[in-house]
């Protein structure tokens, strides 16, 4: 394998850090060409999330937390902030019918007096893969197949059953919240770990939880297929109508929050975006209120041509060492720079409310009112802006040698996909493993039997409810579903 200039790579898997939970290099040329080349591979819809809809709204901060940050967006209670909220699919183009089993994306944009504040999540608190390497791998697999142009299961399977980490993930999915019944009620998550500085310098990372008040409401495989059959834009069609007929839906914002301290002791890798932090642990503390209370008048113009990237942030918020969020930073910016222009974030729909100061110049689709000056460059002796270092961040630890480390070794990708199969009820538990099943049909069985040990090592009832929805669905020809028998290695370690 080698780069597209003829490079050999040595190391296709993990991203070069510094030290195993630090933040990425931007020498790791194979990580950045991969992300820049994915970002290059559709046109003009989005490679991912291309299906989508959204309306404005506003956050209405119900409790203080300036002790974590002083972000003025939380700055006094009963504050409000104007925002837009683009739900999507994430696998599916821009043809997809709404009601189909798939992550569902959240993308928010908050107009703050500080500047744009976007937040891009889904409504699953934890994804796929945990290093950015292997997302355009894994995005591969959720598109067409390049010779029959249809959707792979088998693709799937296969890099899911070799990428273990993927298993908390596709439990969420395959269960019954894998299909929502309505952007209305779903959850949303940062998903990502983010960090709060407060006024003290002070950093906490901290994850972002909005829950919604119209309660979480799923359907069935044969459900969404009656939907489908009828209504491929039902997804649009609810929220469109609910907030014309005055029904504006809501959602509580929450956030969770660990010191620095916590995080040096955290058992698992707080920045790993396969892992949630549990509530016990880390309880989820009351922030606002987020309602969606308008629809855009033209949806070309404010959600197609929307644009949200976590390099937006406001002082007070900011990044985290999560290899994902990390990657991200470039990656949603570059697609949107791609996809809609170098001058993206000075259309409408993107741009802050707030004063813009930049040099940035030329460049195609710059459709901005022509100023000339003389303070084209920085530094200069003519008045234009400058930096300013009150709002510098307090420095990162650095964590390590500079390396590729391998981000499956001594990782436990089995104990919380595990616990969420046993806080299932025995319905829910049947819906995940029937869908399984299904979504299995056509799966080459050496792909079937390296998934199933997976499950098996999450939870033996897991494994042992899927082979059973297996052999239901096989009819009398069971011959061929193995069953585990020997005891399974310690998920710690196997």
């Amino acid at each position: 394998m080698t780069t597209t200039g003829g490079n050999p790579i040595a190391d296709n898997q993990n991203s070069k850090t510094s030290g195993p939970r630090g933040p990425l290099a931007l020498e790791d040329y194979q990580l950045i060409e991969k992300l820049a080349h994915q970002n290059r591979e559709r046109i003009p819809e989005r490679t991912v999330h291309a299906k989508g809809s959204g309306a404005y709204g506003k956050l209405t901060i119900t409790n203080d937390i300036t002790q974590y940050t002083k972000a003025a967006i939380f700055s006094q209670v009963g504050k409000e902030t104007e925002c837009l909220l683009r739900f999507s699919t994430v696998a599916g183009e821009r043809g997809a019918a709404d009601a189909e089993r798939d992550v569902r994306g959240w993308a928010l944009k908050f107009y703050t007096e500080e500047g744009n504040w976007d937040m891009v999540g889904n409504n699953t608190p934890v994804f796929f893969v945990r290093d950015p390497l292997k997302f355009p791998d894994f995005i591969h697999t959720q598109k067409r197949h390049p010779k029959t142009n249809m959707r792979s299961a088998t693709a799937m399977w296969d890099f899911w059953s070799l990428s273990p980490e993927s298993l908390h993930q596709v439990t969420i999915l395959m269960s019954d919240r894998g299909l929502p019944k309505s952007y209305r009620h779903t959850n949303g998550y940062g998903s990502h770990t983010y960090s709060f500085i407060n006024a003290k310098n002070e950093r906490f990372w901290v994850k972002f939880h909005f829950k919604t008040r119209q309660g979480i409401e799923t359907m069935t495989n044969q459900e969404g297929e009656q939907v489908i059959a009828k209504d491929r834009e039902s997804s649009q069609k609810d929220l469109f109508e609910n907030i014309e007929k005055g029904n504006f839906p809501q959602w509580d914002f929450k956030i969770q929050v660990m010191t620095e301290d916590q995080a040096e002791a955290c058992p698992f890798n707080p920045f790993d975006l396969t892992k949630v932090w549990p509530h016990g642990d880390y309880p989820l503390i009351d922030v606002g209120v987020l309602e969606l209370n308008r629809n855009p008048e033209n949806y070309f113009q404010e959600i197609e041509q929307s644009a949200f990237s976590p390099s937006n942030i406001v002082p007070g918020i900011s990044f985290s060492p999560d290899k994902m969020l990390q990657a991200r930073i470039f990656s949603y910016a570059d697609a949107h720079r791609y996809r809609l222009g170098t001058w993206y974030e000075a259309l409408p729909v993107n741009q802050p409310k707030s004063a813009v100061n930049h040099y940035h110049l030329d460049g195609a689709m710059n459709f901005l009112e022509p100023k000339s000056s003389d303070a084209y460059y920085e530094p200069n002796s003519m008045g234009g802006a400058s930096d300013d270092e009150r709002f510098a961040e307090p420095p990162l630890k650095h964590t390590g040698p500079l390396d590729r480390y391998d981000h499956r070794e001594g990782n436990d990708d089995y104990t919380q996909p595990g616990n969420l199969f046993r806080l299932m009820n025995d319905d829910q538990k049947q819906q995940l493993c029937d869908n399984i099943a299904e979504a299995m049909q056509g799966v080459p069985q050496e792909i079937i039997e390296r998934q199933l040990v997976h499950f098996d090592r999450a939870d033996a009832a897991y494994g042992a409810g899927v082979r059973e929805s297996l052999k239901r669905l096989a009819g009398d020809d069971v011959n061929n579903i193995s069953v585990q028998e020997e005891p399974l290695p310690d998920p710690a370690t196997a």
